[in-house]
């Protein structure tokens, strides 16, 4: 695995001393600074590194990657080229973010490994199926419209959606094109969801299960696939309790 610059990758919005670490994947569309409200809860008992995809915010020139294996081939890259927490790290993933640290703790073992993955509003590998592609930026607007979590007036404002468009166009190519990775992990898995998310039915989630040799568990949100956004203190809470109960490093049963 070549070793990949951690500055480039991976934010850090409330600097600690805290021994375990949670690693934080944004959705499709989305940036590194998602994750800063769930930063702000937890950065006393948790040292939280978001990762930044190319093609947004402080990378915004970078051209964005549009296919999911190399993006998590990236990213544990990233993570492998530095020194190891002290304690557990855990990961997170919202929709597309949940894809891409499931393939990355595939990538990872031993020390660099997770503990714990969460997983939210992302049906499980098993339950994916073909992914839909959307061919016009008309098409992946209404998706990004449909799923909220995006504020209306970015997607009604030409000069913002010029910004965004180009990582928008990049993220849904690579939902559309990925091919879940094979291997088991052995770490807990959380998997999260909204109990009237359309992207992730409990029953589809339910399936994540059958991707880890280690503990499963299943929690239903009240509301759609940005439900984490109103269950923040949650989540927060969650994260903490999986640090204090997992083992120091999690590690994945081969990867075809």
């Amino acid at each position: 695995m070549a070793a990949v610059n951690q500055d480039a990758w991976l934010r850090r919005y409330h600097p600690t001393d805290a021994r375990a670490e949670l690693v934080c994947f944004p959705h499709a569309g989305g940036a590194a600074g998602f994750w800063r409200p769930l930063s702000a809860a937890v950065h006393a008992s948790l040292d939280v590194r978001a990762v930044q995809y190319p093609g947004r915010q402080d990378r915004y020139r970078e051209p964005p990657v549009r296919d999911l294996h190399r993006l998590a081939d990236l990213v544990a890259g990233a993570l492998a080229s530095g020194p190891p927490p002290a304690g557990p790290r855990i990961f997170i993933g919202h929709s597309m973010g949940a894809s891409l640290a499931h393939e990355v703790a595939l990538r990872l073992s031993g020390r660099h490994g997770p503990a714990a993955l969460i997983v939210s509003g992302r049906r499980a590998p098993s339950r994916l199926g073909a992914g839909e592609r959307l061919e016009t930026d008309e098409a992946v607007i209404a998706r990004v419209r449909a799923l909220g979590g995006t504020d209306p007036a970015v997607l009604a404002d030409p000069d913002l959606l010029g910004v965004i468009l180009p990582a928008l166009r990049a993220d849904y190519a690579a939902v559309a094109g990925y091919v879940p990775g094979g291997g088991l992990l052995s770490c807990r898995v959380v998997a999260v969801t909204g109990d009237s998310d359309p992207e992730a039915p409990p029953e589809d989630v339910r399936a994540w299960r059958e991707h880890t040799t280690g503990p499963f568990e299943l929690r239903v949100l009240p509301g759609g696939h940005f439900s984490l956004n109103d269950h923040m203190p949650a989540l927060a809470e969650l994260a903490v309790a999986l640090s204090s109960q997992a083992p120091a490093h999690g590690r994945a049963v081969g990867r075809s």
